[in-house]
């Protein structure tokens, strides 16, 4: 299959996103129109046998588990007390409520995995805070939207999940290579807050006495806790990925039984929700894995990895244009959607060039939570739209994201720089 047919199968995959056709329909679609006009009715055939696969992969179990965990986590009100906990002890920092929206972010993003979860709990909780004090709406926003963003990056994270079971790499050491990288991005969002709020101008709280802060720290106990069971048992070696998703649920539960919210109707909404969100993500991914097959069988992959390398690109210069490009895709597109669409294709290629998997692991989320920022149609900017009450338009959104995404470029290029940052924890993994 020449290069030119996959371009335009490309595109026309695209055009069917744009057209408003969604994106497990337009893999499959081109995945089978593909694979058919090549290998004809036999295709068709083996296609049973590719989703009879995908869905016995055991990996994938942890999808529900985990989405259940951040479900149960954000419907229990442990979300609403640990806001209360941060801004006791981050309030009195240039910038006041906007570092707790960081803090908090990053710890809700530690125990859900999810960014639109974290956005939405966190901005819910939030902004009547921030419009009773009067803070600026844009840093406000923005620092909603971009602190989200830490929910695909800090462990346990869901994309991570999709991303190791789309290249067959250890969950494990994704989640521990996410882990240093998200809590350096968290500071480095802080300290532009603290520098932008510095002067007469900048926000800061009262003084909250010693006893009182360590009196609210009672209510960061449960998402510490969980986080530590999760990530703890995985470092240790003494669970897998799935396994400690599980011991996630049944610490969550306990933390709900003990917050008194443990009841049938709390359990049915938080199932139905997990349901709904999970069906829809092993829908991609059944898609994407018939796209897969098409790929992999009419060995386009060595096709376009040999027509990549003849340009003679460095690895920093593949990957500056690798930037470009999911910014560009993240102009229209969603995260899942560019993880399953560009993940089969550029993995192998920067796999060839010598890109550690795990390191890329990590590089591509961080291009996914770029995305989810990325205006005109960043996922993010629209959750946290939803959530304020004032009636005001998206701009402010827009805008104040703009500097959290220079941040999150100038983090890439330090990442590229120092591959350790994300390497070193999980080269020290049991």
């Amino acid at each position: 299959m020449s290069l030119s047919v996959v371009f335009v199968g490309f595109f026309a995959m695209l055009g069917l996103l744009l057209l408003g056709m969604p994106i497990a329909v337009s893999m499959a679609l081109i995945g089978v129109i593909g694979g058919v006009m090549v290998f004809g009715m036999p295709f068709v055939d083996s296609i049973g046998s590719v989703v009879w696969s995908v869905h016995n992969e055991a990996i994938l179990t942890a999808i529900p588990l985990f989405i259940m965990l951040g479900e149960l986590l954000l419907r229990s009100g442990i979300a609403d007390k640990m806001y209360l906990a941060m801004a006791a002890w981050l309030g009195r920092l240039p910038g006041g409520l906007l570092h707790t929206n960081i803090g908090s972010c990053a710890l809700f993003a530690a125990t859900s995995g999810s960014s639109v979860a974290t956005a939405a709990t966190i901005g819910t909780v939030a902004l009547p805070s921030l419009n009773e004090r009067q803070y600026s709406m844009r840093q406000s926003l923005g620092s909603l939207a971009a602190g989200g963003t830490l929910g695909i990056l800090i462990p346990p994270s869901v994309n991570m999940l999709i991303y190791g079971s789309l290249t067959s790499n250890s969950i494990g050491k994704l989640f521990m290579a996410g882990l240093i990288p998200g809590i350096l991005l968290s500071l480095s969002f802080m300290v532009y807050i603290g520098i932008s709020n510095m002067g007469k101008g900048g926000k800061r709280e009262e003084v909250i006495t010693l006893r009182e802060k360590l009196r609210m720290s009672r209510f960061l106990i449960p998402p510490a806790v969980v986080f530590g069971i999760v990530m703890g048992s995985i470092y240790m070696g003494i669970a897998t990925a799935t396994e400690s998703a599980a011991l996630g649920v049944m610490t969550a539960l306990f933390f709900s039984w003990r917050a008194g919210r443990l009841n049938m109707k709390f359990l049915q909404e938080s199932f139905i929700q997990t349901a709904r969100i999970t069906g829809m993500i092993l829908l991609i991914i059944t898609a994407a894995f018939v796209l897969n097959l098409t790929i992999s069988l009419t060995g386009v992959v060595d096709e376009l990895t040999d027509w990549v390398t003849s340009f003679g690109l460095s690895i920093t210069g593949l990957l500056l244009v690798l930037i470009l490009f999911y910014l560009a895709l993240g102009m229209f597109m969603d995260v899942l959607s560019m993880q399953v669409l560009t993940i089969p294709i550029t993995y192998p290629i920067v796999t060839a060039l010598g890109v550690d998997p795990i390191w890329y692991g990590v590089f591509v989320v961080l291009m996914c939570e770029l995305a989810l920022i990325t205006p005109p149609v960043g996922m993010n900017l629209f959750v946290v739209q939803s959530v304020r009450k004032d009636g005001g338009n998206i701009q402010d959104v827009m805008w104040g994201v703009l500097p959290f995404m220079l941040i999150m470029m100038l983090f890439t290029l330090s990442l590229m720089a120092f591959p350790e940052i994300a390497l070193w924890l999980p080269n020290m993994m049991s």
